[in-house]
């Protein structure tokens, strides 16, 4: 069957499918640029990325008698432990039809007030997909009566008829635009990934990327997918900030990319693109090739939305070798000062502060503190003399780890995180990467997260959940290539520096390959080397025969002795120091090294700059103290009703309702399995309905899942 003989529907049968969802649905979307209504039509309800719904029919008072609607079970789970899947959507609603993908990338079309499967749409087109296919959204456009879900699959835009669940036809190659391609570079040299949605204006869709690719902003038309404007993020000869590079670094540098996804303000016609660090991978904790500033790496980027021309920028962080890349896309936000009110941009960041800037301008809108922090005594590297932070509002996470610090959770616990803690370096925000080893806090997965904040502008108050756990952060010297071009010596050389030169990895972001040939079947892992994955890189150019011998070499005994001379981290040709691995500081029994809390969710006066209340957001289910908080992924709802719903807690797979004025727990039920997304909120015949994907995911320990739950005030 061919792809275009094959835009079928599976499952549902089509004419079904028609008469589901296209009769009495053309009723306008109720969305206002910080708000949503009945529909939930984009990524975090609405263009600004506010999170926030207008719908009040659930209430504090009332909040307690949620029980479940509907369940629906993708049946799309991947793997287990430290390689499993994870399912990190934002569902959408649009004319009572809800949107998800899949953790196996699987796009499926539900009735809203039901459940129901309308129809699915599968993009590997019967492919058997083993791993997981990570997408935290989708876009919607709508053209008269045309209708489009627009997402992205292993490197390609594709365009799906909202009705028939079939690629649109017209649009770009056989419904489907080819990432790669267009970037000015060989695309067998790029791979080009998309975790997250691009975001609609007029009749474009405006995406960024990830991947092993430079992270240039595109907008292609949607219409028929072709590209209509390039905004380069590494800047290239007579653009602004070239000169923060060394030269010609624009036609070899990676990154600098908007993994995190874009947030739009359609009445100022004004893109806002939060920009990782300039390095890739290993890249991102030296950069002795990429000396000075790296415009327009870790910064926030605004952008004519029309021509993709830039307005104005700001760096958070200069030459970053920290990978403090912006995590989430910006909260456009009102600021009310002096009976004014300003249009400005709230960026909250790994570091544990949040940026409140002019939305027009870039200014700040809080004052900014400069830091002289330590300069790297790394070989090669040139760290920046001066950062900047807000000096209000405070940090929502702690800022530097001292001895004072340590957990107590057991005297145990405490003595050996306290030995550890004296041979490391932590001197606060900035530290550079060491030899020794540098604390990182928060650590590379926080303070906020992907999920992102939520804001309500009938108050003003901004909620924001973060990470509070330290990381230990080392290079070390590049150890000599393993010679040869044996299975063992290609890893060595190309895979150890995530996996590990003994295939365990540091699950469960780099999954342990041990076993690994009993899990998926040499082609699929032949796919995944080629097209890469979540954060690994695609190697689209390296030959069939190195491909084959890595995967021989996998099937061997991972007991075998490994060649010294391989390191842990050989990952960059001409480095003198390469990054020595993902690392958290944990106790003895795998807890955070520092006190709690280890997780948080806080209110912030965006009007003031003081925080309303703060408190720990979830806990260790096995511990007694269960006001711990713990990771948390995945962001918040908030809605006039006055609750603030958020799942996002790794270990105690709760979703939770709280009072959104005072903080306090008013409802949580269990999930069947982790609820790291940020829900949706959405009404169908005056019911309104609270939805969380339940996928598991960032706990070894735990299991995956599939599943998307709707819940509702009792019948």
């Amino acid at each position: 069957m061919t792809r275009q003989g094959g835009l079928r529907l599976i499952g549902a049968v089509a004419i079904a499918a028609l008469l589901l969802a296209g009769c009495s649905q053309r009723r306008p979307i109720d969305a206002t640029s910080d708000a949503s209504g009945a529909d939930w039509p984009w990524y975090h309800g609405n263009p600004h990325g506010t999170h926030y719904s207008t719908l009040d029919q659930i209430t504090t008072a009332n909040v307690k008698g949620l029980k479940v609607a509907w369940t629906f079970d993708s049946g799309d789970a991947v793997g287990e432990g430290g390689n499993q899947s994870d399912m990190e959507g934002n569902p959408m609603i649009v004319r009572e039809r809800l949107y998800f993908v899949s953790p196996k990338g699987r796009l499926f079309c539900l009735d809203a007030a039901t459940g129901k499967r309308i129809w699915l749409f599968d993009p590997s087109f019967g492919d058997v997909i083993a791993t997981k296919q990570r997408l935290r959204g989708v876009s919607y456009w709508s053209g008269g009566a045309d209708e489009r879900i627009l997402f992205t699959f292993k490197g390609k835009l594709m365009a799906v008829d909202a009705v028939t669940g079939r690629l649109a036809a017209g649009f770009g190659h056989d419904g489907a635009v080819d990432l790669a391609e267009g970037l000015g570079r060989d695309p067998q040299s790029v791979s080009v990934g998309n975790v997250s949605p691009g975001v609609v204006y007029k009749d474009l869709i405006i995406m960024g990327s990830t991947g092993n690719t430079p992270g240039h902003i595109r907008a292609y038309d949607v219409r028929t997918g072709a590209l209509k404007w390039t905004f380069h993020t590494i800047p290239q000869p007579g653009e602004s900030g070239y000169g923060t590079w060394p030269k010609d670094a624009w036609k070899t540098a990676m990154g600098a990319n908007a993994w995190s996804g874009l947030t739009l303000d359609p009445e100022h016609g004004l893109v806002f693109a939060p920009l990782a660090s300039a390095g890739m991978g290993a890249k991102d904790f030296y950069g002795g090739d990429r000396t000075g500033d790296n415009l327009f790496g870790t910064s926030l980027v605004a952008l004519d939305a029309n021509t993709g021309k830039r307005v104005w920028h700001f760096q958070l962080v200069r030459h970053d070798v920290w990978d403090r890349d912006p995590p989430t896309p910006p909260t456009l936000i009102t600021v009310k000062r002096g009976g004014k009110a300003i249009p400005a941009v709230a960026q909250t960041t790994k570091a544990g502060v949040v940026f409140i800037l002019d939305r027009l301008t870039g200014q700040p809108l809080y004052p900014l503190k400069t830091l002289h922090p330590p300069m790297s005594d790394v070989p090669g590297e040139v760290t920046s003399a001066t950062q900047v932070l807000p000096a209000s509002p405070d940090p929502f996470a702690r800022q530097q780890l001292t001895a004072g610090l340590l957990t107590n959770r057991t005297p145990e616990a405490h003595a050996a995180v306290a030995r550890t803690f004296a041979s490391l370096r932590s001197r606060g925000p900035f530290d550079p990467p060491s030899v020794e080893g540098t604390i990182l806090l928060p650590g590379m997965d926080g303070g906020a997260e992907w999920g992102g904040a939520a804001y309500d502008p009938d108050t003003g108050v901004l909620y924001i959940n973060a990470n509070e756990m330290a990381w230990v952060l080392k290079v070390r010297k590049q150890p000599p290539k393993m010679a040869g071009a044996s299975g063992e010596a290609l890893y060595q050389n190309t895979c150890a520096s995530c996996h590990g030169p003994d295939r365990k990895g540091s699950p469960p972001e780099f999954p342990s390959l041990i076993d690994v040939t009993r899990r998926l079947t040499a082609a699929q892992i032949d796919t995944q080397i080629t097209r890469g994955g979540g954060r690994m890189p695609g190697f689209g150019q390296m030959p069939a025969a190195d491909k084959a011998a890595i995967i021989g070499y996998l099937g061997n005994d991972p007991a075998q002795k490994v060649q010294k001379t391989a390191g842990e981290s050989p990952s960059t040709d001409n480095d003198p120091y390469v990054f020595g691995g993902y690392n958290r500081f944990l106790d003895p029994d795998g807890y955070p090294a520092i006190a709690p809390p280890w997780g948080t969710l806080s209110a912030l006066d965006v009007n003031t700059g003081r925080y309303v209340w703060k408190q720990p957001l979830g806990y260790y289910p096995e511990l007694k103290d269960h006001a711990t908080g713990s990771e948390n992924y995945g962001g918040a709802v908030v809605t006039r009703g006055g609750v603030l719903f958020i799942a996002a807690t790794v270990y105690d797979n709760q979703f939770r309702a709280f009072d959104k004025t005072t903080g306090k727990l008013l409802w949580q039920t269990t999930l069947p399995a982790a609820g790291i997304a940020t829900p949706a909120t959405y009404a169908v015949h005056g019911k309104q309905y609270v939805v969380i994907g339940a996928g598991g995911g960032k706990n070894a320990k735990g299991k995956p899942g599939g599943s998307i739950i709707a819940y509702s005030l009792g019948n």
